[in-house]
């Protein structure tokens, strides 16, 4: 098949076929990135139920939110892997595209022979991209693992949340994000590999990896003291006065991380005096002394609004926001004018708000093309355009090995 009959798109991935093998949260963040592109991203999904994602809440008009922000411009397929029918389909598929993205639990795969080494071997060109929660190797590699799971036993649970609480997780699945980014970066080195030497190789990263990277500051810093980090909360152990203060009405966030911006502060605040305090002249006198420095703080922004003293802050150049809920970001004035929120168009739906990659590009820009498929939605035209025979269609319909 030709690259000329595929569906157009302008993003600088236009005419990359990516096969999309993934559930969940992390593999459809990585493979939404490169939809985003402009590759194009054939989503295969089981039978009845597709992406477990399809049946997480809330729901817009009876779809999945969770589903809706992370497999925008891709095609639905729905083909039953285990059948060995569906799986010669998939075969079929990746001789004829250029990247395969896959989460499954390591080893499920290769009992079909629709793991790495078994498609490059028909396909040398191919760019097979596994993602795992514990990564290729060692015992716990075939375990399942989520987010939280790995929140957890990369130590960045233990940091997280103020020191009078228990261990929280981060708000957003950091770790699933994370490892789509990284699966990301893969492939497009690879990508770039393939340019040179005109083949393709299997990449991969997990949850655990990510984990770990994440915490590289801590990791290192542990070397120098042999001590546990503690959670802070908004603070830093780095740098103060760095958190949260309470003012009339909301919470003010502040980030000191010099003598510079604490001269700055300290002048915004009239309270130049404070910049000449022992204790608070340097940034290590001012972690030791961080309480009493809080303590002062919180007086005097309790005296006025949240809005009043971000106008004086920002006027001095001081690092500062208020710590906004989801409802106050939808309506912040800064996403608008970065059009972070563009509306998307769905087949039920009719449209839907969605952030777009966090990415500028001038000449070769991504894009909202179309919102997420109905499950199979694309089944039939995506398989006619790769080979499949009306015959062979009809056949495998009846067999219910697609939708």
């Amino acid at each position: 098949m030709s690259r000329e009959s595929q569906p157009k798109t302008s993003g600088p991935l236009s005419g990359i076929r990516v096969l999309d093998l993934t559930s969940n949260i992390s593999g459809p963040s990585a493979t939404v990135i490169l939809a985003d592109m402009g590759a194009e991203v054939v989503k295969v999904e089981r039978p009845k139920r597709g992406d477990d994602a399809r049946g997480m809440g809330p729901y817009i008009q009876g779809e999945s939110s969770y589903f809706l922000a992370i497999n925008r411009n891709k095609q639905s397929v729905v083909i039953d892997i285990s059948t060995e029918e569906g799986q010669d389909i998939i075969r079929r598929l990746a001789r004829q595209f250029d990247v395969v993205v896959e989460n499954f639990r390591r080893g499920v795969l290769d009992k079909y022979q629709l793991d790495g080494e078994s498609l490059c071997k028909e396909n040398p060109q191919l760019i097979y991209c596994s993602l795992s929660a514990y990564g290729e190797e060692g015992p716990d590699s075939v375990n399942p693992g989520y987010d939280a799971v790995l929140q957890a036993r990369t130590g960045i649970m233990s940091i997280t949340g103020s020191r009078q609480e228990e261990p929280s997780r981060a708000g957003v699945s950091i770790l699933d994000a994370g490892s789509g980014m990284w699966s990301v970066i893969g492939i497009l080195s690879a990508l770039y590999h393939r340019e040179q030497t005109g083949y393709g190789q299997l990449i991969g990263t997990s949850l655990y990896e990510t984990g770990v990277y994440w915490m590289n500051y801590h990791l290192t810093s542990y070397q120098a003291t042999q001590q546990d980090p503690v959670p802070q909360g908004t603070s830093h152990a780095a740098f103060a006065p760095y958190g949260s203060y309470q003012t009339k009405d909301d919470l003010l966030l502040l980030g000191i991380s010099n003598n510079s911006l604490f001269r700055r502060l300290v002048q915004a605040l009239d309270h130049e005096e404070w910049a000449e305090d022992p204790r608070f002249i340097h940034n290590s006198d001012r972690i030791v002394y961080r309480n009493e420095l809080d303590n002062l703080l919180n007086e005097c922004f309790s005296n006025e609004s949240c809005s009043y003293w971000l106008e004086r802050l920002k006027m001095a150049g001081v690092p500062c926001s208020r710590i906004q809920k989801v409802s106050q970001v939808m309506d912040d004035p800064h996403l608008q004018l970065l059009n972070m929120m563009p509306a998307v168009k769905h087949s039920s739906i009719g449209s839907i708000k969605i952030p777009r990659l966090p990415i500028r590009m001038k000449k070769s820009p991504t894009e909202l093309r179309t919102g997420a498929p109905k499950l199979g939605e694309h089944t039939y035209e995506v398989l006619r355009r790769y080979g499949v025979t009306q015959l062979e269609l009809e056949e495998f319909s009846r067999k219910g090995i697609i939708e």
